[in-house]
């Protein structure tokens, strides 16, 4: 049940940032989550969209981008709820690679993406504890 998100490789430059959130803004995409890392010379923009496939359609020719099936899972939005995530996964030795968080469309709830290095398993611990993940239809039915 992982969701797709599409990372772009971009210059570390004024304006660069601007122009690939403006394309996929412009074809009408919307954009769920955002994260961006960055070193001196270039940056990762991290993306969960409502339509994957035509955001990377609108991107610049030259940009490269990957798509990366990642996990979203739902939580409450309070403190302790994303410790009590990260313990259940620390428990099976599943290494988290990153992990960015986002608030939902209903009051009190909240999401964190994360890349983990064993989506099934992952899962199948987080489920097992009651955790719900997500889906990429899920996410269209939860988030504008």
């Amino acid at each position: 049940m992982a969701i797709t998100q599409l990372s772009a490789f971009l210059e570390n430059t004024p304006g660069t940032l601007y122009k690939a959130v403006s394309a996929i803004s412009d074809a009408g995409i919307n954009l769920r989550a955002l994260s961006v890392a960055d070193t001196k010379d270039f940056g990762i923009l991290r993306v969960i969209v409502s339509d994957p496939a035509k955001a990377r359609e609108v991107l610049s020719d030259d940009t490269i981008i990957t798509e990366t099936q990642v996990l979203a899972v739902k939580m409450d939005d309070k403190a302790g709820a994303l410790k009590n995530i990260l313990n259940i996964i620390e428990s099976i030795d599943v290494n988290i690679e990153y992990v960015y968080a986002f608030t939902g469309g209903s009051k009190g709830s909240a999401y964190v993406v994360l890349r983990v290095d064993d989506n099934e398993q992952a899962e199948a611990v987080l489920a097992k504890n009651g955790i719900t993940t997500l889906t990429d239809a899920d996410l269209a039915s939860v988030l504008p």
